[in-house]
């Protein structure tokens, strides 16, 4: 297994970073264990909705973790707003780091991740398969 240990800095775009960094460390795949942080306003697409809500004032990242694949990502976020109120969802694209975000990505040697069509759920979901198959 490898790991990417990374540091993002103010103003960078969490989701959009955590994408990019991935894809360029890790191009079958990667999973992100592990990210505390904290950010402006918070971004997140609640369960069940279709579009995301704001939530306003600075939040410290509780944890985030999911799957980023060439075909795209599914990453969930916990945030704690300065009252201590905690949220959570899908991290969308948005979320402008504040002081800090650490993150821990690591990759499933041996394994290729990928994104496939489910006539279940409708959306696009997870795939590992063994790489050379």
């Amino acid at each position: 297994m490898r790991c990417l240990p990374l540091r993002l800095v103010p103003g960078n775009d969490l989701r959009l970073s955590l994408e990019a960094l991935a894809r360029q460390a890790f191009p079958d795949g990667a999973f992100v264990l592990s990210g505390i942080g904290s950010l402006g306003d918070a971004q997140l697409r609640l369960a069940g909705a279709e579009q995301a809500t704001r939530f306003a004032g600075e939040h410290e990242i509780l944890t985030l973790c999911g799957s980023i694949t060439p075909q795209g990502a599914h990453l969930h976020m916990a945030v704690a707003s300065a009252t201590g109120e905690v949220r959570g969802g899908h991290l969308v694209a948005g979320n402008l780091v504040r002081t800090t975000d650490e993150e821990l990505l690591v990759e499933a040697q041996g394994w290729r991740l990928s994104r496939v069509p489910d006539a279940g759920t409708g959306y696009l979901e997870l795939a590992a398969r063994r790489a050379g198959e």
